[in-house]
Parts: C-alpha cells; sequence; structure tokens
C-alpha cells in the first residue's frame, strides 16, 4: 500500500467492486445461457477469469507492506495467469461474436456489393492468420510462466534482484514480450468487431446493432488499458535497475495501479450493458428486463459493498466491525431488493388485470350486432401498459380470418366514411403473406420489418394455434427507444392468440344465435301465415263446399260449383306449401361430395373461367364417401359459395381480365396426425383488392353472408376456412374438414 488513506481506500474500493461485478457477469452468462455452446463457455469463463485475477489483486493489497510474505509471492503469481489469459480470450469472444466461425461468414447474398464481399472475405482470412499467431504466442507465454521461471519474485522485485530472471538489456524477457501481445489482441478485437459477418441468430443483427456500440467502447477502454499497462511495466524494471524504488515512486504505482483498475471497470461497466442490452452472450432471442434490472442492482451492490469494505480495511478497522458493516450493508440491500420486488409484483398484476377480467361474452351474445369493445380493452392495454409501442396492429390470418374480421388498431383512428380507413390503411402495406412466409418456425418470437415499406411498422410478431398461424402482431417502435423484451412480447403472443381465439369463438356463436333467431323468427311468421291461410281462407271455403253439397245433393251444377270450390282450396293449399322454405336438394347424397363438387364445376364455371382444372386423389374420393352426410353438406356448400364468388369476382369491374383466366378446384386427403379432407379452391385473377380483402372475408359487402355463414357452420362441424390472397395474382380459398372416428 502508498500509505496515502485516500489512494489506498480508492485502490481497494476499485478492486472490490472490479471483482464483484466480473463474478456477477461471468456467473449471470453461465446460468443464464440458452445453450451452453463452446462461446458461451469462453465468454462466461473469461469474466470468472477477471474476478479471479481482482481476486488476487485485492490479496495483494490487502497484505499491505508485507512484501516479503509467502502469501504475497503467491497471489503475486498466480495473478499473472489471468492477466496472460484475458487479453487472448477476449479476441476469441469478439471474433465469436463476429461470427468469425460461422460455418457460412460470407454467403453471396445480391445485397452485398461484390468489393464488400471480398473485403470481409479478405478481413476473416487476415482473422485467421493472426489468431494462429496469438494462440501461439499464448501458449508460448504460458510455458515460460510454467517452465521458465520469467518473473522475478515480489521480493526479488522489491531488493532489485533480477538476476535469477531471463533478460533481455537487464529488462525481463516477459515483459518485453506480453506489452506487444496485448496490444495485438486488443487492436485485432477491435478490427473484428469492425467487420462482422451475417449473423445466423434470429434477431442476431439487431443484437449486434445493439450491443456492438458499447462492445466497441469496452475494446478501446481495454486498449488504452494494454498502453497504459505496457508503459506502467516498463517504467517500474527500469526504475528497478536503477535501483529507484522510494516513497514517491511508490505513490505514482499506486495512482497507475487506480487508474488502470478504474479504467478496467469502466470497460466492465461498458460489456455489463452490452450484455443486457440484447443479452449478445446467453443466446437469447430478446432481452429481458429482470436482467437488465438485476445488472443495475449488482452495480448499486457491488459499489456500496467496495466502498464500505474498502474503508474498513483501509484503517485497519477490527475483524469482527468490518463484518458487522458487511452484514448489515447486506441485510439493508437485500430489504430494499424485497421491497422492489413486491412493488414490481404489484404493478405487473395491475397491468395483467385487462387481460384476467370479464371479456363480456354474454352481452357479446345477446347483442344483435358485433360488440369489439371487449377486446379492445385489453389490447389497448397490452400496446400502451406491457408493450409501450407508439403503434401495433393485430391481423387475423388462415381460418379465423372469416370469423374475426377487421384488425384491431392501436391507437384508434376514426375514419370519415365506412370502411375507408381500413381500405386506406391496408392499400400502404404489402400483402401480409409477404410477412408470414417468413415465419417457419413456431419458435420465432420477433421479426424485423422495414419500417418504410410498413407504414411505420418495425416488427412482427407470430401467432399461434394448434391449426398452425392464425395472426400477426404489427409493432412499431417503442416509446422510449429500447428493445422488446423478452418476456414483453411472450405476453404479446399470448394475449394476441387469446384474443383472436376470444373474438373468433365470440363471432360464430354470435352469428349462429343471429341465424338461429332468425330461423325462429322465420319459423314463426310461416306458421301464423299457415294458421291465418288455412282459418280464414281454406276452411271457410271447404265447409261452404260442404254446405252447398249437403243443401243441393243430386243436382248436376250444385255438385260441379262444389268441385270447383275444393279445386280452389287445393290450390290455395298447394301453393301454401310451395311459399314454405325449400328443403336442401340431396346434391351430395345422390352424386357424393366429389361428384357434387365436379358438377357445379362443369355446370357454373365453364362461363366464367377461360380454364377450369379438376383435380381429386383416388384417395380423397374414397374417404370423402365416408364423411357424414351433415359434415359433407356443409363442407359442399361452402365450397360452392368459395367457387361462385371466384366466378363474380375474379374479374373484378374496372381491372383487365388476363389473358387465360383460370380455376382450379383440388380434393386433396392429408394423412398423419391430422387426418382430413381438403378442398382448395385457386384462381388466377385479379385477387382481393384492399376493400374487398377487408370486407369480403369478414362476411360483408361483395361476398355478402356467403362467407361469413359457411365459416361458421364449418367452425361448427369441425373444419375451417381459409382465404389467401396477393391482388392481381391469385385467390385461394381452403376449405378442411377433419376425418372423424365416425367416418
Amino acid at each position: 500500500m502508498t500509505g496515502n488513506f485516500l489512494l489506498d481506500w480508492a485502490i481497494l474500493a476499485v478492486s472490490l467492486f472490479n471483482t464483484i461485478i466480473l463474478i456477477w457477469l461471468g456467473l449471470t452468462v453461465l446460468l443464464n445461457a440458452e445453450k451452453r455452446v463452446w462461446g458461451i463457455w469462453l465468454a462466461g469463463g473469461g469474466l470468472l477469469t477477471g474476478g479471479a485475477f481482482f481476486i488476487s489483486h485485492t490479496a495483494i493489497l490487502g497484505h499491505g507492506g508485507d512484501l516479503f510474505s509467502p502469501g504475497m509471492d503467491f497471489w503475486w503469481h498466480v495473478g499473472w495467469a489471468p492477466v496472460v489469459a484475458l487479453p487472448y480470450g477476449w479476441y476469441a469472444v469478439m471474433l465469436w461474436y463476429s461470427g468469425f466461425w460461422e460455418k457460412s461468414p460470407v454467403p453471396e447474398n445480391p445485397r452485398f456489393p461484390g468489393s464488400a464481399i471480398r473485403s470481409q472475405r479478405g478481413g476473416i482470412h487476415r482473422q485467421r492468420v493472426w489468431f494462429g499467431l496469438i494462440t501461439i504466442g499464448t501458449a508460448v507465454i504460458f510455458g515460460m510462466l510454467v517452465l521458465a521461471n520469467p518473473l522475478p519474485s515480489f521480493s526479488q522485485l522489491a531488493s532489485y534482484d533480477l538476476a535469477a530472471t531471463p533478460s533481455v538489456g537487464g529488462i525481463p524477457l516477459l515483459i518485453l514480450i506480453f506489452p506487444i501481445y496485448i496490444i495485438l489482441c486488443m487492436a485485432l478485437s477491435l478490427d473484428a468487431l469492425r467487420r462482422p459477418g451475417p449473423s445466423a441468430r434470429a434477431m442476431g443483427e439487431a443484437a449486434r446493432q445493439r450491443a456492438r456500440p458499447w462492445l466497441f467502447a469496452a475494446s478501446v477502454t481495454l486498449l488504452a488499458v494494454c498502453l497504459l499497462v505496457s508503459g506502467a511495466m516498463v517504467w517500474i524494471i527500469l526504475n528497478v535497475t536503477r535501483g529507484v524504488f522510494e516513497g514517491q515512486t511508490v505513490v505514482t504505482i499506486g495512482l497507475l495501479d487506480l487508474t488502470i483498475a478504474g479504467l478496467i471497470g469502466m470497460a466492465v461497466i461498458l460489456l455489463g450493458q452490452a450484455v443486457v442490452a440484447y443479452e449478445i452472450f446467453t443466446g437469447k432471442t430478446l432481452p429481458r428486463r429482470g436482467l437488465a434490472r438485476g445488472w443495475q442492482r449488482a452495480v448499486i451492490l457491488a459499489a456500496g459493498t467496495s466502498v464500505v469494505v474498502g474503508w474498513s480495511l483501509t484503517i485497519h478497522l477490527r475483524t469482527i466491525y468490518g463484518l458487522l458493516l458487511a452484514v448489515l450493508l447486506m441485510t439493508t440491500f437485500y430489504a430494499l431488493l424485497s421491497w422492489r420486488l413486491f412493488a414490481e409484483r404489484e404493478r405487473l398484476i395491475q397491468s395483467l388485470r385487462p387481460f384476467v377480467t370479464s371479456q363480456g361474452l354474454y352481452d357479446r351474445l345477446m347483442a344483435a350486432t358485433p360488440v369489439e369493445a371487449d377486446v379492445e380493452r385489453p389490447f389497448r392495454a397490452l400496446c400502451a401498459d406491457v408493450l409501450g409501442a407508439r403503434r401495433a396492429r393485430l391481423v387475423a390470418i388462415g381460418p379465423l380470418a372469416p370469423l374475426v374480421g377487421d384488425e384491431l388498431e392501436y391507437p384508434a383512428k376514426r375514419a370519415t366514411s365506412p370502411h375507408d380507413l381500413s381500405r386506406r390503411e391496408r392499400e400502404s402495406l404489402p400483402p401480409i403473406n409477404s410477412i408470414t412466409a417468413q415465419f417457419t418456425d413456431p419458435k420465432t418470437m420477433l421479426t424485423p420489418l422495414e419500417p418504410s415499406q410498413y407504414d411505420g411498422f418495425a416488427w412482427a410478431t407470430p401467432l399461434w394455434s394448434e391449426r398452425g398461424l392464425i395472426g400477426v402482431l404489427l409493432l412499431g417502435e417503442k416509446r422510449d427507444g429500447g428493445p422488446f423484451a423478452q418476456e414483453e412480447i411472450e405476453i404479446a403472443q399470448a394475449v394476441g392468440e387469446r384474443l383472436l381465439d376470444v373474438q373468433a369463438g365470440a363471432e360464430m356463436a354470435r352469428r349462429l344465435m343471429v341465424l338461429q333467431r332468425q330461423r325462429l323468427a322465420q319459423s314463426q311468421v310461416d306458421d301464423r301465415r299457415t294458421r291465418r291461410s288455412l282459418h280464414d281462407d281454406v276452411l271457410p271455403r271447404l265447409h261452404a263446399a260442404m254446405l252447398s253439397l249437403s243443401g243441393v245433393a243430386g243436382q248436376p251444377a250444385a255438385v260441379t260449383e262444389a268441385i270447383e270450390t275444393l279445386g280452389e282450396a287445393h290450390r290455395r293449399i298447394a301453393d301454401l306449401l310451395h311459399d314454405l322454405p325449400a328443403v336442401a336438394a340431396p346434391e351430395v347424397a345422390r352424386l357424393g361430395l366429389a361428384g357434387a363438387l365436379r358438377r357445379v364445376a362443369d355446370e357454373e364455371l365453364r362461363g366464367a373461367f377461360d380454364t377450369v382444372i379438376w383435380e381429386a386423389e383416388a384417395e380423397a374420393e374414397q374417404q370423402a364417401q365416408n364423411i357424414p352426410p351433415l359434415e359433407a353438406e356443409v363442407l359442399f356448400y361452402a365450397a360452392r359459395e368459395a367457387m361462385r364468388n371466384a366466378a363474380r369476382h375474379a374479374r373484378h369491374a374496372g381491372s383487365e381480365r388476363p389473358l387465360n383466366l383460370r380455376i382450379e378446384i383440388r380434393l386433396i386427403h392429408r394423412s398423419g396426425s391430422r387426418k382430413e379432407i381438403e378442398v382448395i379452391i385457386e384462381d388466377n385473377g385479379v385477387g382481393l383488392t384492399p376493400e374487398r380483402n377487408s370486407h369480403s372475408i369478414s362476411g360483408q359487402g361483395i361476398a355478402g353472408q356467403g362467407i361469413a355463414l359457411h365459416s361458421t357452420l364449418l367452425a361448427v362441424v369441425g373444419g375451417t376456412l381459409a382465404v389467401d390472397s396477393a391482388p392481381n395474382e391469385f385467390t385461394r380459398v381452403t376449405l378442411s374438414l377433419p376425418l372423424t372416428a365416425e367416418s
């Protein structure tokens, strides 16, 4: 120690701070890693090695002026192992982070100009050469530490005795090699960060963009540390060889030690920010708010503990008092931590309350018109309170789209006329299938978008169910400019999927109730009309005929009149029966599902399309014959409605008709864990224009109530109806019906 109270206190405090932070970071990286690949072990092990170095550094400081004790010499030699290993480990971790060991570090991608590709390939080749040289240099230095004893003991250094140490011009060989070694490691790390390769990890580019400035700043700080260490080592050895090791020199060494330790502490803070900014060393797709809060608390704990413990050691406070101070500090911090955890839990419960309260499904079912408030409220709470997004949009796709209808928008906007808003917003977005094509893995949480192409939306989150992809949640940037956390996106996915399920289920039930009301009302009207006609018209005429026949028996003219009266009553009864709701023609029962669909294609579509293609798998036709009559009838009428819609709208008014307007009807049998029959109707017409896409799927506008009704009836029997379209390219309607044990 230098004998200067403030300087000694500062050196101890900074050393303890670095010890706590490095060990916390190392354990956090290893414990929170999603997959502990070798790069994770290297990063976490390097951080723990840094903590081990500062343990030895603090132990050396704790010996005070006892320079000749065996403990001082032990920590002096032990501390050099991490000193040599850390620069090499940092260089290797930066290469791993930059994609140096990726199988295809620079793919042939048209977005990368040829010169950029050549530059990256040249950089990778150069790094391979240098990495090999640095690896050899590290092995040589470790071999010297083990075999050649190039390092003078602390007692030899203090007594100016360097004769037993391998030297060049009086300077130990290790002191000459080590500065070159560490400077090369830091400079090559900066070069690797400057030219990273493309990342194969999901959200890898976003992670690099967030963490790269912190890592770059940490590397620059460590390079400054290396230069300062190199200069300090040469200066100390020169003073030792000249026999100059006075009190002022010790103070200068203390100042250099404090400066170097402070710079390392700054680099550790920068590295910690990089770790929690996007969890680059844990393999997680997204950062988590809990880890960022834990990092902040670790920094506060390390600062408080290091200051208190460093002060107690500097003033040589009795051990029991120092221990009591540490216990009080830890207890206070733990109490504050528990208080914050309870407060955060209460805030989380408060933000989640809109998602667990009643959705008003009973009122929704009892309403004659759609009620949107039950899903708008939790969606608004999700976007504003949980995600903190500037804007968001929830879009249903696939089987749920016909049931859910128009998407939800945050913040809610008002249109000047019906459907103007949805049409204007849809025209500003590319087709939704250009986004859904990127979702091939259910584990995908977030996909970046180009805001200029997607009306300001920067992220897309897929929503899944057992049937596959059911929706997309489009998100703008966060209000605070930060990244979305992993728990936020997990909540968003769960809430989005639940909202779509609730909206689809409630809408299906509401439509069925409306349909049942209409059927009941029509049945009552028909019943009353039948009763009134029979009571007011038919029965009096029959009664008159009966009186006529009974009063004028035997007279031909009267008999003729009675016959005419009975004939009129017969015609009225026949007309009444004709006006009753017609019974569906048993086309499916007579021809089978495949035959009935083929008949519709031959009779109704030939005049509307230039080419009609019918394809039916033999297995599908055979399985279709076993479908129960009710389910087969529902599937047939839904497919017929889709074919008629295609015939009416494949060539929209004002659009040019394709040279070869074609429709394909395919009957397919899907085997596997879920056996089902699929009917696919696809045409190459104008597709769904923005306003048609927003209304026809929801059952309004050009398609009337057909698609909405049939999608609901299909859902009742366990089937689905999905509509996919690209403007001026195609429209595809996919109807599926599971094959039950009965079939």
